[in-house]
């Protein structure tokens, strides 16, 4: 992942382009082919909060960008590595199915909806529904998150560093959620449960990838109830119909 903006090796103005423009644009860049040679890095300005920028963005390249955008940003992403220094509106990453995308400012409602794989990191906060109906990939919020976070969740990892909402994972199937600060409430037949050692190693490799500071004893596990019976029992890991 990008941790600082570097020289560009191209730049590219996304307010002159329509999406199709800019998807040309984007395959027209020769990707490295050495395994030790890092892919093309690609400045986008020209952000004015506009709403699905980078929308299906499949190509293998780095990015870098400064400013806001609006909703549905980077939805059904993969393979590419993106930083954003600014805010998203709601829906990003919605759909992300790879790759990696950081958002150093906030994020609205439904951040990483439906998502089945990459990392999704926010350094701010964000609200409602983050995480909902997602089936894959990791999701690291450092600040806070809304309501519902994790809701209808079928599978991945939700870490979040500061305080949840109401309801936090309604309807929480195979997921795990670590939260290191405090939920207004857990939904029904969802609990706080031992952090185990393989889920702290585990957690802190996780904190490593999204270039996340913090230590993973910090955080706490929150799971259904009928899985950590399920572990209690030493039936393993279990997908019930929670409904």
């Amino acid at each position: 992942m990008t941790k600082e903006p570097q020289q560009p090796d191209h730049s590219i103005d996304i307010f002159q382009l329509t999406d199709a423009e800019l998807h040309t644009a984007l395959q027209s860049i020769p990707c490295q082919s050495g395994e030790d040679e890092p892919a093309p890095l690609v400045e986008l300005t020209g952000l004015k909060s506009q709403h699905s920028a980078m929308m299906r963005c499949e190509t293998p390249l780095r990015f870098q960008a400064t400013g806001n955008l609006g909703d549905y940003a980077f939805a059904f992403c993969r393979d590419a590595d993106i930083r954003l220094d600014g805010n998203v509106g709601h829906g990003a990453g919605d759909g992300m199915s790879g790759g990696v995308v950081l958002i150093t400012g906030n994020a609205g409602c439904g951040l990483g909806s439906a998502m089945t794989g990459g990392t999704l990191a926010v350094y701010g906060s964000a609200g409602d529904r983050v995480g909902a109906a997602m089936r894959g990939g990791s999701i690291f919020v450092r600040g806070n998150v809304g309501n519902d976070t994790g809701a209808g969740a079928l599978g991945g990892t939700i870490v979040v560093g500061g305080d949840a909402g109401k309801r936090l994972g309604d309807g929480l199937n195979n997921v795990t959620v670590f939260l290191r600060g405090k939920a207004k409430s857990l939904a029904p037949g969802v609990i706080e449960a031992p952090l185990r050692k393989r889920e702290e190693v585990r957690l802190g490799l996780l904190l490593m990838g999204a270039s996340i500071r913090g230590s993973a004893s910090e955080f706490r596990r929150i799971i259904p109830k009928a899985r950590l019976d399920a572990e209690e029992a030493g039936a393993g890991e279990i997908r019930p119909n929670w409904r």
